[in-house]
């Protein structure tokens, strides 16, 4: 049981460290010595948990993809709109790239060209938009004449960019820019009876205590 608990941490190490030095130098310039080194432990345990760079960039992601499913499943204290549902989601979105260097090694790993883009977090996340924002467009939840392809298109490319401006100036990735884009985009895309139910500033507070990735 020790052994299998101290396996299972080491592991982990592994996965925090490979994401953080992808996120900093990316795939193809992250080295397999640089990980282990950061991990705090030797290459050989690095190539017991995993046979090669792909397979470490496999696990960042696969556990990435975990998170993001949490902050997209989390159920509402109270019954809310799609809408608020979606604009929550992009605020929490945020505060975990803020807070988490697995997901965000995560997100510059699905920008990574050489990377296959069915398992990244940027494909959960699309699916996650289009379909409920297709339950909003059934539900007469969307403005007249927006496609819930389109709105999910559009929320996707933002929040992703949002993601890649925070690699290097973390202030993008604070709620104030995320409200800014749902000032701007709301009134195009909610019916306008809904307009003063929804807030753009999300309807969870902030995290108590901001944790802003440091910069090197």
């Amino acid at each position: 049981m020790v052994k299998q608990e101290r396996a299972a941490r080491t592991r982990q190490a592994l996965i925090e460290a490979a994401a953080a030095v992808f996120a900093e130098e990316g795939f193809a310039a992250a080295s397999l010595s640089t990980i282990s080194r950061q991990a705090g432990v030797s290459n050989g345990a690095l190539h017991f948990h995993f046979a090669s760079k792909n397979a470490l960039a496999d696990a960042v992601e696969a556990q990435a993809c975990e998170r993001l499913a949490r902050i997209t499943a989390t159920a509402p204290a109270r019954p809310l709109p799609l809408l608020q549902r979606v604009i929550d989601a992009t605020h929490a979105l945020m505060d975990a790239l803020a807070a988490d260097t697995v997901l965000r090694g995560a997100f510059a790993l699905a920008c990574e060209p050489t990377r296959p883009r069915q398992g990244s977090p940027h494909t959960h996340w699309r699916h996650w938009l289009e379909d409920i924002l297709r339950r909003a467009e059934r539900n007469g939840a969307l403005a007249r004449g927006i496609r819930a392809a389109d709105a999910a298109r559009t929320l996707t490319a933002a929040t992703v960019g949002f993601a890649v401006l925070g690699a290097d100036d973390p202030s993008w990735l604070g709620r104030t820019h995320m409200t800014a884009l749902w000032n701007t985009l709301l009134p195009g895309l909610a019916p306008r009876q809904d307009l003063p139910r929804l807030r753009t500033t999300g309807s969870h507070p902030a995290p108590t205590t901001p944790h802003p990735h440091p910069r090197p």
